[in-house]
């Protein structure tokens, strides 16, 4: 279900320029463009023509001209974490690969902030912060780059208490489609000077600039941590506690809705034991005599809402053994039937329309028939279900679009969004318009013809 392939042969002179520029650096190699024509996303691969692997913005501004010269599509790369399709080389062209650009190039703890190139990834730069008594809280799972995180607007499980990238963003360095650098932003934490180009590009997925460089908001380390599990009779009651804590303003730091089938998934694949029913996970910032008092509330909350054996836990290794489960969860959804893909999808919605978006979403699956998880980030209005189905069967593959098709639509319906964090990329396409109106759409192809007059930057994504 991938876009129409309408590649340009990637010209032999242009070869040439890059393998002068980079040397072996520059690849051709049947493995290295394999590699780079996927992400994790149930789409088929296609690879580009060649894949470079810069080491600053002026080797990544060198790239860009020299494409831009010989109209050749560009696609930034940062580890391949996505799941909508964002990186996949649908035209060929080049494909700049981030990842050797590593380096922490700043970090100043009087200001809470850091200035990173775009390959350097979440648990590095958190590795490089140890000492400081600062952390960068953002955590979407995957071990993804900053510039990735920033190109998708990615967010996680932490983003109830700490926002997304959108809020943790200060500026950016990146090249744009002339190969032109511009920076964006600065470290003051407001300004009101001018159109704000960063917000512009966080979220772009790479379609109108290859970000860079990234200055990133840091966060003081809580004095102590705790992690609570709580089961529910069924996820509307679930849901319906969540909100309530949202509502009294209990300063959750994570909050992760599982269902029965997910719980049963991680199970499997994570050799755990939890009880099969729907399940909240938390995760408490602060003093120590603060996430006591939390965790209290939350549970009082829960039990009034039928939740039960709410119990919770300061130990390190049982909330590494908690999270590393629900990270993996796609992987459990995948290995409920290894030969088959997994359709991740996610959408978000005014925290007030969540139980009814999941119950209704609950109904859709079980009509649907097809093995599926349904799990979420609730406590910011955003869930996400795992399909499992099989490609090469025309059936399932037209009932999990199917199922994407209506959830996307429900929660537009619902005031909210086709995507909470996943991006647009290939998958979200069809619902842009829906959500956001004509007129709105019309806006964004003049910003992007603006920008990227002859659509060379990862094309065929975000509009349709």
């Amino acid at each position: 279900m991938n876009a129409p392939d309408t590649r340009i042969p990637l010209p032999a002179a242009l070869l040439a320029e890059l393998k002068s520029q980079l040397g072996d650096r520059c690849s051709t190699g049947a493995s290295v463009i394999e590699q780079h024509g996927r992400d994790e996303s149930h789409f088929a691969a296609v690879s580009p023509d060649a894949v470079v692997f810069p080491h600053s913005t002026e080797e990544v501004a060198a790239v860009m001209r020299a494409c831009a010269a010989h109209r050749i599509p560009v696609i930034p790369y940062g580890v391949g974490s996505s799941v909508e399709g964002n990186v996949i080389a649908i035209r060929g062209g080049v494909t700049i690969d981030l990842s050797q650009m590593n380096r922490v190039l700043g970090i100043r703890t009087d200001d809470l902030d850091c200035t990173v190139q775009a390959g350097v990834t979440r648990k590095q730069l958190n590795n490089e912060l140890r000492d400081t008594g600062l952390f960068f809280p953002l955590d979407p799972g995957a071990d993804a780059s900053l510039g990735g995180m920033a190109a998708t607007r990615a967010s996680g499980t932490n983003a109830v208490r700490y926002g997304t990238m959108r809020e943790n963003v200060l500026a950016l360095t990146a090249v744009l489609a002339s190969g032109e650098v511009v920076r964006t932003g600065t470290r003051a934490r407001k300004s009101s000077a001018g159109y704000d180009l960063t917000r512009l590009l966080v979220g772009s997925e790479g379609t109108l600039a290859i970000i860079t460089e990234v200055t990133i908001r840091l966060w003081p380390q809580p004095e102590a941590v705790s992690a609570a599990t709580c089961r529910f009779p069924s996820v509307r009651p679930a849901v319906e506690a969540v909100i309530q804590m949202i509502q009294l303003g209990v300063p959750i730091a994570r909050c992760e809705l599982l269902d029965t089938a997910s719980i049963a998934a991680i199970n499997r694949y994570s050799k755990m034991n939890l009880v099969e029913a729907p399940m909240l996970f938390f995760e408490f910032h602060g003093t120590a005599a603060g996430i006591e008092d939390q965790a209290t509330r939350v549970a009082d909350i829960a039990r009034e809402n039928g939740g039960e054996d709410f119990a919770w836990s300061s130990s390190p290794e049982e909330r590494t053994q908690l999270w590393t489960a629900r990270h993996n969860a796609y992987f459990a959804c995948l290995n409920l039937r290894p030969a088959c893909r997994v359709f991740s999808t996610d959408v978000c919605v005014p925290i007030s329309r969540l139980a009814d978006c999941i119950a209704e979403t609950e109904e859709d699956v079980k009509r649907t028939g097809l093995p599926t998880i349904l799990l979420g980030h609730v406590g910011d209005g955003n869930f996400h279900l795992g399909i499992n189905f099989n490609p090469e069967s025309p059936d399932e593959v037209e009932r999990a679009y199917g199922l994407n098709r209506r959830v996307a639509q429900r929660a537009i319906g619902m005031g909210g969004t086709c995507t909470g964090e996943h991006g647009i990329g290939l998958g979200k396409i069809e619902f842009m318009e829906a959500e956001h109106g004509a007129g709105t759409i019309a806006a964004m192809r003049a910003v992007k013809a603006a920008l990227d007059p002859h659509n060379l930057l990862n094309p065929g994504k975000v509009l349709p």
